[in-house]
């Protein structure tokens, strides 16, 4: 039977999937409650991409062997990749009470522990990791990002400031009542958000087609209502460099603005904090101010100073407010 079982699961790491199914079944015959076999139709189904079938089944692995760790850091893995980040971390803490426990599995534990505010938890996890391996980059990084987390200080205050201006500004333009004609002329010009009129001027939107003096001035109107100004959020309206001034660009360093920012090395909560605010290359990033940033929820001073001692190394700022 292990020999069986061990040609499956090389199967199915292999690609091999359709031998993998028709071995499986033979021997699920024999073997319809082993743990081994619901785990082994947990990796077919996942290699087959069919998550809530391959979670279902190393739960039912777990049922049988509830110590089994490939079973529970995979019901882990997928149960974060779903959201549920309290069954991850139960899987996962259940996966690293082994010694030594998987290091993958403390790694991914630690950063649901930090997610979740409990910084004690993911130093300890980190910990664990470097006590068997003193260089472990990921580990070493994290740590550090847990150990600014103790330090950090939050205004409550502001913090229900900026979440309240960050729901207005996400705030479809479909919530109102426009005009048919002013609503078309808007989703023509992919302005679909408060945020997005926001960073639109008069000027701008007047120079659309079809766009009157009528749909403008519903529109101020409507803003008027929220404390908010057309152009209010726009970038500075400097002069754009004259053609001539293009090839002083050194080679070297603009491309780099369309790398992803994943290859910043920062930490896991400034990674989150950026992913909330749609910045998904170098060149997203620069174009943001430190106020725009620090408006993000859980962002603090030690995040933004992180990111621009990263943006900094490859020769980049945030940008100045006008």
């Amino acid at each position: 039977m292990a020999v069986t079982l061990d040609a499956i699961a090389n199967q199915i790491k292999e690609g091999k999937l359709d031998q993998a199914r028709q071995a499986l079944q033979a021997t699920e015959k024999r073997s319809e409650n082993d743990a081994e076999i619901f785990f082994l139709r947990g990796s077919l189904a996942e290699a087959e991409f069919d998550t809530a079938r391959a979670y279902d089944a190393f739960c039912k692995a777990i049922e049988r062997s509830p110590d089994h760790p490939e079973a529970l850091f995979r019901a882990g893995w997928l149960a974060d990749q779903c959201g549920n980040e309290t069954d991850a971390i139960e899987f996962y803490r259940r996966c690293t009470t082994g010694d030594p426990a998987p290091v993958n599995a403390l790694i991914n534990l630690a950063v649901l522990y930090e997610e979740s505010g409990m910084l004690a938890e993911a130093e300890a996890c980190l910990k664990n990791v470097l006590k068997g391996d003193p260089n472990h980059f990921r580990a070493r990084h994290f740590l550090k990002s847990v150990e600014c987390g103790y330090t950090m200080v939050y205004d409550e205050r502001g913090l229900k400031e900026r979440e309240q201006r960050s729901a207005i500004m996400d705030q479809p333009i479909t919530d109102f009542e426009l005009s048919v004609r002013s609503r078309n002329c808007l989703r023509q010009m992919n302005i679909r958000s408060i945020g997005d009129l926001l960073r639109s001027s008069e000027a701008e939107l007047m120079a659309y087609k079809n766009f009157g003096e009528t749909s403008l001035n519903e529109i101020k109107a409507l803003l008027g209502s929220k404390g908010l100004s057309l152009g209010q959020a726009a970038p500075p309206t400097a002069a754009p460099p004259a053609p001539v001034a293009a090839p002083k660009a050194t080679p070297e360093v603009a491309p780099h603005s369309h790398r992803p920012v994943t290859d910043l090395e920062l930490s896991v909560r400034s990674r989150k904090a950026l992913q909330r605010l749609g910045v998904s290359t170098i060149g997203d990033l620069t174009i943001r101010t430190e106020a725009e940033l620090m408006a993000i929820k859980n962002f603090g001073l030690t995040s933004l100073n992180e990111i621009k001692r990263q943006l900094a190394q490859m020769g980049f700022t945030l940008r100045q407010p006008a």
